[in-house]
């Protein structure tokens, strides 16, 4: 298997915080792409994608309704995209993706985050070399043969298939395919995968670390302190780092 799978592999181990702050991620989404393409699925390709990633996480429709049209409202502000990086202690790269109404707000929390916990925000570029930027996707595994597919799906961008088995604490979840490419290749994927009438479960961007390095138990909790204090952080989107993580 290859790099995304093992990576996949240990970012399942971390379920969301909580589910109301899956939520709060969907809803800043929602507003994103409704700013940007309108607040028809089926016209805005971004927000088809967006309600996609809602049914998985079990989030009610009436919630993403409410979002989409509060979202329509001229008077909502936009979100801004806003990528940190920096070092945790023990030479760990850090990179923070987050979401904001507020720049000024989230530079100052992230990097009194930093300070506290004596890690260093960097400058732009300083860490986002050490990893790659893929887009996702994942649909049903029933009936599907990943080698097959593999084939169909290589002229739209597909760089490593697996299988990633079903959530046994869901009800809901069932056995899927995570297909991985590079994350420019995002619309292109998601055209070829509604072209072949295959289901889209859910879809993203992840940042997947091109080198890792090893921690002792000590030095992962010098760690985990600063890791968890952005995660708690409502402008934080997701946390990417250098660890390597247990087999």
């Amino acid at each position: 298997m290859g790099r995304a799978f093992e990576f996949r592999k240990a970012r399942k181990m971390k379920r969301w915080s909580a589910m109301s702050k899956a939520f709060t991620r969907i809803g800043k989404d929602i507003v994103i792409a409704v700013k940007e393409g309108g607040p028809d699925p089926d016209s805005n390709a971004k927000l088809r994608a967006v309600i996609q990633n809602a049914k998985s996480v079990n989030m009610p429709k009436a919630n993403v309704e409410r979002a989409i049209k509060k979202a329509s409202d001229k008077d909502t502000k936009n979100y801004e995209t806003v990528l940190f990086e920096g070092y945790a202690p023990h030479g760990i790269a850090v990179l923070v993706e987050t979401s904001t109404d507020n720049n000024n707000r989230t530079v100052a929390n992230v990097r009194s985050y930093f300070t506290k916990y004596d890690g260093s925000l960097g400058t732009s570029g300083s860490v986002e070399f050490m990893f790659e930027h893929k887009c996702h996707f994942r649909i049903p595994a029933e009936g599907k043969d990943l080698e097959e597919l593999e084939l169909e799906l290589i002229d739209y961008g597909a760089e490593e298939l697996f299988l990633d088995e079903k959530d046994e604490d869901d009800d809901n979840s069932v056995d899927g395919i995570m297909i991985y490419a590079d994350f420019q290749n995002y619309g292109a994927m998601q055209s070829g995968l509604e072209e072949m009438g295959l289901e889209i479960l859910s879809s993203g961007f992840e940042y997947i670390p091109t080198v890792q390095k090893e921690l002792t138990d000590e030095q992962r909790e010098d760690v985990d302190k600063l890791l968890e204090k952005l995660e708690e952080d409502d402008d934080v989107n997701n946390v990417y780092t250098t660890i390597k993580e247990d087999e």
